[in-house]
Parts: C-alpha cells; structure tokens; sequence
C-alpha cells in the first residue's frame, strides 16, 4: 500500500489510549506508561521515551532458590528491570501480545512467551524433571500469582482450550503457552507415535493437562529454529 509521508506518519503514530500501565499500541507491541518499575523480558524494549533505567536482574536479586533453577534451565527466563518515568515500548519477534490482569489467580507460562509483567506479581520457576531440553526453551515455565498485569506472547491468534476432570487435554510443548495455576501437567511418551515417526519426532512428546482449569496453545511449534517466526 502507498502513502504519502504525512499520511505514513499518521497512520503509524504512537496513540495514547489511557488504558494504564499495559496499553496495545498495536497487537505486536506493547507500550508501558511507566511511573516506577516494571520487569521485561531480556531484550523485549524496541524503544523508550523519558527517563528510564534499564538494569539486568542481579545474580542474588530473587534469591539462591531462583538462581539454582535458572542455571538448571538455561536462563531462559533472563530478566530485566526497566525503572523510571516514561513510555517504553515492547515486542518480540513480532508475537502477538496479550494483556492479562490477574486478578489474584495463578498463571504459569512458557518461559519463552513471558514479555512483562508487574513487580508486585510472586513468581517462581518450575521445570519438568527428565526431559528438559527437549523442546523449545528447555520445558520450564514461571509461575505468576497475584494482582497486577501480566503481558505474553503467541505465534498468531491463541486457542484457550477449557480442562475438565476426567477430560484431559494433550498438548504439544512446542505450542503450549500458558495454563491455569490449578494444573499440573505430566509429560507423556507415545509410544507408538515414537516408533512411526522416528525418536526426533515432537509428537513422541506431549503435555497431559488433567482437572479442572484450562490450557493456551498457539498455531505454531515454537523451536529453537523457528522462535523468530510468527
């Protein structure tokens, strides 16, 4: 599509909606009305306006419980501290974003699919025993809990699929990307599907997600080749 310069810069024009602290400034970037402190992912700002302090978290800052994990999974979830006053602008590899207000629930995400959340949300690292290279990010995800906001990211429109005891629901770990802190998924071997496809298949191993909550997957298998589409 043609523009002419003015009307290029109207269209693509930052827009202040007043939505607080998480605004859409588009549905693959997210701009942060900062007044204090926010954590990001590592390497998640694309552009900032005002006084803003960007700080990677320290070694000890969440404590030895927290470093011991990250080492154990690869630092997938590296952080970093932005602080100060301004608009900050987010995005990764041009993933979708969604907003999500916790509300005091639970909320555990793929390590990778984390792009901000607030500094008043608890959080922890939990990994799958057995098998945690497998996949895209090293099988690991953070588990968030409390009040504030929490922005993720997706490959393409999400698929919220509703988990029912009695009904589990099996996923792929590649395109899992979040679930309710209700559940506690097991990792499954398909035998059969391991012996048709050959031991590389990611069909071999699936996510098995049994009670009562729900569970986010995305169109697209997240691997270490492709992270960047989308």
């Amino acid at each position: 599509m043609r523009y002419t310069l003015d009307d290029f810069m109207t269209k693509t024009a930052e827009q202040d909606r007043g939505e607080g602290l998480f605004e859409m400034e588009s549905e693959r970037m997210l701009e942060v009305n900062l007044d204090g402190t926010v954590w990001t992912k590592k390497g998640a700002m694309v552009a900032y306006l005002g006084a803003i302090k960007f700080t990677r978290e320290k070694l000890l800052e969440h404590g030895i419980g927290k470093l011991f994990k990250k080492a154990l999974t690869g630092e997938g979830t590296q952080l970093t501290k932005a602080e100060g006053k301004g608009k900050l602008y987010l995005a990764d590899a041009g993933k979708k974003i969604t907003i999500i207000d916790l509300g005091g629930d639970v909320l555990c995400v793929n390590g990778n699919d984390l792009l901000a959340f607030e500094p008043a949300i608890n959080w922890d690292i939990k990994f799958m025993k057995s098998i945690s290279g497998i996949v895209s990010g090293g099988l690991f995800n953070v588990r968030l809990e409390g009040k504030g906001m929490v922005a993720i990211t997706t490959h393409y429109e999400p698929l919220t699929l509703r988990v029912r005891p009695g009904k589990p629901v099996f996923t792929d770990p590649n395109a899992t990307v979040a679930w309710s802190g209700t559940l506690n998924p097991e990792l499954k071997t398909d035998i059969s599907l391991k012996t048709f496809f050959g031991r590389g298949s990611g069909e071999s191993i699936q996510m098995k997600f049994d009670g009562d909550g729900f569970v986010v997957v995305q169109p697209f298998e997240e691997t270490p080749m492709n992270a960047a589409g989308g």
